[in-house]
């Protein structure tokens, strides 16, 4: 999995524990597909400011992975509930 993919991936888990600022440059880089220099005409400030904000983000979220771990243990039950017989596996689908 590419690093832009689990980067998008972990954005849906830690998303909102980020500043709004870090949010919408995320957003317009990762999925409006928004160059730095487009950005950083948007919002009047630097390129080099708006790549040190995403930076930043993209550290903020590979550290709330590593302390929180939601996706690992997302993909660990996914898992578990394969391995389980079709009637359980949907019962427990509908709670999660």
């Amino acid at each position: 999995m590419g690093n832009q993919v689990l980067l998008c991936i972990l954005y849906d888990y830690y998303g909102e524990l980020l500043t709004n600022k870090q949010q919408q440059y995320f957003k317009d880089y990762y999925f409006e597909n928004l160059s730095l220099s487009e950005m950083s005409e948007n919002y009047d400030i630097s390129r080099n400011a708006i790549h040190k904000n995403l930076k930043e983000t993209e550290e903020k979220l590979f550290y709330y992975e590593e302390k929180l771990k939601l996706y690992e243990k997302n993909k660990k039950i996914k898992k578990i509930i394969d391995k389980l017989d079709d009637d359980l596996k949907n019962k427990i689908l509908e709670l999660i």
